[in-house]
């Protein structure tokens, strides 16, 4: 079957997460020969368009442009989305007004199709990333509206705010070209860092119901929830993202990453592959130590991984139905499978916070995401802990002292504590 001069990057949402071989082929050789973080930007970008996949037009709508600027990026510039700046967006916007020929449909066309031959689902070879329009038949000039455009840049907006909040870049630059465009406003989307008043974390009270809902689960139906104990105690006690502890192609988390220095005797979890290709070490505490042998016991192990053992982290506890661990039960969990346990367990502890007359607290908890677990660890810390600021810097993977001191909250709760009694009448009643 031929292919199209672009190769479309996402598939329908119910199979955006299965993975198809001849994109993942795709992406390897954009990864080895052009762009070295292409595969961990595609990663992120499945993440994010399986956030709208409730939402069948926004999903279609986010898809569309997406894939065009990572074709762009990947294919034309040669340059990682990461490293785009105003610069770079304004050159893409000269490539959308005035697009190959060659890249330019006019019908609709399914971005894929399936084929019986081979079983599987390939790229339309009549799907094109630029849409123009015929009138009485005759094709017109390519005309790349005002709307099109705002809508466009919008979208990669969002994806970029997405990014900032998985701490995988530090700017947007289609928020920055839409400031300083000629259409001179800015999307309603995220803010950049630094306009926000701070950063979301559950509170004491919120984490309490969180850790003590896990505990509660575990302890009641142990063969399901001793494993979302430990993947909570592991998120929060070494500030995890979540894509530090899923399996994804080309990594599988382990036990051996939990590992003992022998002339200190002290713990610490290794982290090979993180943001933007890092790695790192976190050190680990004593309570975590324990829920570690806990969770191994429940699993019937010894109490601490031996080195190079290579016993997945999370695994299946039913054997996967489709994708390429299909009939695998000892098989790593990934992003998805992890983010829904995590949300199940938020839920739960929201839910028992309402129950016992914590309303606000538990409507505040149910507008909190998984990656607030990374958050909220950072934060009680700096503030409860007294961690010093570049200890914390490093478990955290921080490129700057900057973006750790975001984290401190103390002077700011001692400002409102000093506004509390200021009076807005010193002589009435």
């Amino acid at each position: 079957m031929m292919l199209p001069p672009v190769i479309p990057l996402f598939d329908a949402p119910h199979l955006l997460e299965e993975g198809n071989s001849l994109i993942n082929q795709h992406i390897a050789e954009v990864t080895l020969c052009r762009v070295p973080d292409a595969a961990f930007v595609y990663e992120h970008a499945v993440d994010w368009l399986a956030e709208s996949r409730f939402n069948d037009n926004n999903y279609k709508t986010y898809r569309s442009e997406l894939t065009t600027f990572l074709h762009w990026c990947f294919d034309v510039e040669q340059l990682s989305p990461l490293e785009a700046g105003r610069r770079t967006m304004n050159r893409y916007v000269d490539y959308c007004l005035a697009p190959p020929t060659p890249l330019i449909a006019y019908r609709n066309v399914a971005q894929f199709v399936a084929d019986k031959e081979l079983g599987e689902r390939r790229p339309n070879p009549l799907w094109r990333p630029f849409l123009g329009k015929k009138i009485d038949a005759r094709e017109q000039p390519y005309r790349l509206s005002d709307k099109a455009l705002k809508t466009k840049m919008a979208v990669l907006s969002s994806f970029y705010a997405y990014l900032i909040n998985e701490e995988v870049t530090e700017r947007n630059p289609a928020m920055m070209w839409m400031r300083h465009s000629r259409f001179g406003s800015r999307p309603g989307l995220a803010p950049m860092p630094g306009e926000e008043d701070e950063v979301r974390v559950f509170s004491d009270l919120q984490w309490s119901y969180v850790m003590a809902t896990a505990r509660r689960l575990a302890d009641t139906e142990p063969d399901r929830h001793e494993r979302t104990l430990f993947l909570v105690s592991l998120m929060y006690g070494c500030y995890l993202r979540i894509s530090e502890v899923a399996a994804r192609p080309g990594f599988s988390p382990v036990m051996s990453q939990f590992r003992r220095d022998g002339n200190t005797d002290i713990w610490s979890f290794h982290i090979p592959l993180s943001k933007g290709g890092k790695r790192r070490t976190v050190a680990v505490s004593r309570e975590l130590l324990a829920a570690l042998e806990r969770y191994r016991h429940h699993l019937g192990l010894a109490s601490l991984p031996a080195p190079n053992e290579q016993i997945p982290l999370f695994v299946r506890h039913r054997a996967a139905g489709r994708g390429r661990d299909q009939g695998l039960i000892n098989a790593n969990l990934g992003i998805r499978q992890l983010r829904e346990l995590l949300n199940e367990l938020l839920d739960n502890a929201a839910m028992a916070a309402a129950a016992d007359g914590f309303a606000q607290d538990a409507a505040e908890m149910r507008t909190l995401t998984v990656h607030s677990i990374r958050h909220t660890g950072i934060t009680h810390d700096i503030n409860y802990n007294g961690r010093p600021l570049s200890h914390v810097q490093a478990d955290a993977g921080h490129d700057s002292i900057d973006t750790t001191s975001q984290y401190l909250h103390t002077g700011k709760v001692e400002r409102h504590e000093s506004a509390a009694n200021k009076r807005l009448d010193r002589l009435s009643d």
